[in-house]
């Protein structure tokens, strides 16, 4: 096969990412994915690493990294493991914390949803008093 075959138009390239076209557009205006130049006659042609890329920004976003890091991610490389790591670690740090505030977020919800399962009558809602800040 050969090397200009493997090359991608933007629809192929959206499709072997598992992504829109919307989607590379959106890489490209902000750096994170290069724009091939367009030949006079025809369309761009985007290398097959490029979906590896695309794919890899995926990824990270499940993970929880902002478009910021990965930038910085793909910036580092994978000669740079270790700032890479440390980079890994902020994150996991954030999301660990999140998870505790949204244990702390669940308790105080349930408490409040059995509350009004207990105190709730006509014209009073235990919760929405609850959120109002009135402990009457």
């Amino acid at each position: 096969m050969s090397k200009k075959r493997e090359w991608l138009t933007i629809g192929r390239l959206a499709q072997a990412a598992g992504v829109g076209v919307e989607t590379v557009r959106y890489y490209q205006r902000i750096g994170l994915v290069k724009k091939p130049p367009k030949p006079l006659q025809g369309v761009r042609r985007y290398p097959p690493d490029t979906a590896h890329r695309i794919r890899f920004i995926k990824r990270a976003q499940q993970l929880g990294f902002s478009l910021q890091e990965i930038a910085q991610l793909l910036e580092l490389g994978e000669g740079r493991c270790e700032d890479v790591r440390r980079q890994a670690e902020t994150r996991l740090a954030q999301i660990e914390a999140q998870i505790r505030d949204l244990q702390a977020m669940r308790k105080v919800l349930r408490r409040m949803v059995d509350d009004c399962r207990r105190h709730a009558r006509p014209g009073h809602c235990p919760i929405v008093q609850s959120l109002a800040g009135d402990d009457s």
